[in-house]
Order: structure tokens, then C-alpha cells, then sequence
């Protein structure tokens, strides 16, 4: 007896050691926050999450014994971009906080909620929120037709979190254990969904997880972004840029860059050869997946900003407030948010206020510094 005391006690620190503490990085709280077994209770429906009001309000229910879909949960519509319920904390990408948004910005701009008016071009048109893009029949800069775009979710097939192309399908299935097993912090692995960066199916990052979890709020309190120092290369990799090496249906970037993943839909925006075919400048279209040159202009770049953040070729194991030209990457979200903005086109700042020799500070003039 006392040797199996023993064995138990060695098994049970290798565990503790084999494991580190972002094992302990999963969802918390009790199991009726999210879940309800039956949607019933006191005759009343159990689904209560959502904005009253909104397209994405109803009662249920929802596959995974849930009370809320994607949106229900994390698009009050409050006036708080972070809700916390029964213990447990929920961020929220559609909000009318005045204080700003999340990192990933805000679906509030697209309807109008927030901001300066409703566009479609201000964001990623999900069906969850009931706006179908009526301008878009194809995602920009797309490879090949994309079936199901104008019925983009947020999850799944034909979304960006979660398993895409599968047969789990769209939504709440395709994120399955992935809330129970999330790991946050440095994400290096990425091999399933619970270890991906933000459940983006394959893309390296660390997660801010520290007092302004979920934020870029400035310098030393920031997501960091996983980069290469060439984008991918469509005349090289085929179709494996996309869906792997042995002809996987699962969608997700080979090379595990948040610009690859980004990429899976807006191909010539990131690929090798729609940019130009290499990575020298001029280029055709903006790169990204490119060092951030250590010369002229572009060497000024050395202290991190969250309105132009940069890539790591590295994932790091802390926040940097500082950015090292020569080695950090210039990325899609250096430009873009992932949700959604108050400019058009996602951007993080106003494109027709960028004007050279005018004095101008931020936006382009971050990495562009001489041109202002």
C-alpha cells in the first residue's frame, strides 16, 4: 500500500510539472453561466442571453445545451465591452462602451450602434448580427470563389473561429471543449483549437492576459501577434496553404501566422505572389508577413504602438513595449482589425486624414515615419 501511495504521489507532481499553471487558463465559474439542460425552468425559456432588441435575441435553444450562441454571449450590447455574470467574465465584440473596444474591435460599427453610421465596409458582415453584406458577393483579394461567404459567421465552416470546413458545421459545435480547455497566454503549439490564438484554428500568439485581458491599450499592454519573415507562397504550397500537407478539408494556415490564417480567404492580399512575387520593394499590394526594414524611414519604428502593432517571428514569452526593426513583421493587423471599425475597410484609423508633409502623427506615419 505504501508503494502505490508513493507511485501516486510521483504521478501526481509529474502532472503538476508536465502541465503548467495556463492548464488553469479555462473557463470558470458554475455550469448553469453557460449551460441549461433542458432551456426550461419556472416555465420561463433559460436562453436569456443577448441584447433585447437585437437581430441575434431569441430564445433557444442553442446546440452544446448553451443559454446564448456566439453573439448571445459576447454581444450584449451593453454598455460594458467586458460583462460579467455569475462570476465568470464574458468580452464583448458588440458594445456601445465609450471607452473603446476590445482588440478585435466592434460589430456595433457596422450597424451604426457606435461610431459615425452604419456601413458594411466597416467589418466583417456575420450573419449572427443580421446584416448580410450588400455589397460583397466574395471577400476581397480571394484566390478562388468562396462558398457560403454572404453567410459568414463567427464560428465554423464558413467563419473564422473554431474548425473551419469540417463537419462539425458552423457556430457553437465547431468550438466544442475548446472554452473548457482554453489556454491563454503563449499559444506556440496550435494544433487544435483550445491552444490556438483567440480559437483561430492554427495561428500562434500570446494572449494578454494580464489587468487588460482581451485589450491593445497601449505600450506595455498588448496581444502579440506570430509572423514569418516571407508570406506564403501559393506556386510553392497549392492547396496545402489552406488545408495542410495530405489534403485536409480543415482550413488553417500552413505556416500558423495570423496574416496565413487571414490569408485562407484573402489570398493575394497576403501570398508571396500578390504581392509581387517577392520580398522586395515596390510591391503590387500593401506585404505583410515582411520584416520591417531596419533602414531609412522605417528604423524610427522602435516603440511599440497598439494603433500599428507589429508581429513577433517568435512567440514571446512576455509583452514587449518595444518593436525591433529588422525582426519584427508587418502584419494584416498592423492596418486592420478583425471585427470590425469605425473606418471603412476595417482599417485602425482614417485613411483620407493621412496626408504627407502635413505634420501627421499615427495611422501610416507609425511605420512610415519621414513621410509626414
Amino acid at each position: 500500500m505504501n508503494n502505490i501511495v508513493t507511485y501516486l504521489k510521483i504521478f501526481i507532481v509529474g502532472i503538476v510539472i508536465y502541465f503548467p499553471f495556463p492548464l488553469y487558463s479555462a473557463i470558470t465559474g458554475t455550469c448553469s453561466n453557460c449551460h441549461t439542460m433542458h432551456n426550461s425552468q419556472n416555465a420561463s425559456e433559460m436562453a436569456t442571453y443577448g441584447a433585447s432588441g437585437q437581430p441575434w435575441t431569441d430564445v433557444g435553444p442553442y446546440p452544446g445545451l448553451v443559454r446564448g450562441d456566439c453573439l448571445g454571449c459576447h454581444g450584449m450590447g451593453t454598455a460594458n465591452k467586458i460583462e460579467t455574470l455569475g462570476g465568470s467574465q464574458f468580452p464583448q465584440v458588440y458594445h456601445l462602451d465609450a471607452s473603446g473596444d476590445l482588440a478585435g474591435g466592434n460589430f456595433a460599427y457596422i450597424l451604426g450602434a457606435k461610431g459615425s453610421g452604419a456601413s458594411d465596409a466597416k467589418g466583417h458582415n456575420v450573419i449572427e448580427i443580421g446584416n448580410t453584406d450588400d455589397l460583397l458577393t466574395q471577400p476581397p483579394g480571394r484566390r478562388h470563389d468562396i462558398t457560403g461567404f454572404q453567410s459568414l459567421t463567427c464560428a465554423g465552416t464558413s467563419g473564422c473561429h473554431g474548425k473551419r470546413g469540417t463537419i462539425q458545421g458552423s457556430g457553437i459545435p465547431s468550438l466544442k471543449g475548446s472554452h473548457h480547455g482554453n489556454i491563454d497566454g503563449k499559444l506556440d503549439t496550435a494544433d487544435d483549437v483550445y491552444n490556438s490564438y483567440r480559437f483561430l484554428n492554427g495561428v500562434k500568439g500570446f494572449e494578454n492576459n494580464g489587468t487588460f485581458k482581451w485589450q491593445n491599450k497601449d505600450a506595455n499592454n498588448h496581444n502579440e501577434y506570430f509572423g514569418s519573415a516571407s508570406p506564403a507562397s501559393f506556386d510553392a504550397t497549392g492547396c496545402q496553404s489552406c488545408h495542410g500537407p495530405h489534403g485536409n478539408l480543415e482550413v488553417k494556415p500552413l505556416n500558423k501566422t495570423m496574416s496565413g490564417f487571414c490569408g485562407t480567404c484573402h489570398g493575394y492580399f497576403h501570398l508571396l505572389e500578390g504581392i509581387g512575387g517577392d520580398t522586395s520593394s515596390p510591391f503590387t499590394r500593401h506585404p505583410n508577413d515582411i520584416i520591417l526594414p531596419d533602414s531609412s524611414e522605417y528604423a524610427a519604428y522602435t516603440s511599440y504602438s497598439v494603433e500599428a502593432p507589429v508581429a513577433r517571428q517568435v512567440v514571446p514569452d512576455t509583452i514587449s513595449g518595444s518593436v525591433t526593426p529588422g525582426s519584427d513583421v508587418v502584419i494584416c493587423l498592423s492596418c486592420h482589425t478583425a471585427h470590425a471599425s469605425n473606418y471603412p475597410d476595417m482599417l485602425r484609423w482614417d485613411y483620407d486624414t493621412m496626408v504627407t508633409e502635413a505634420g501627421g502623427t499615427g495611422g501610416c506615419f507609425t511605420c512610415h515615419t519621414t513621410k509626414n
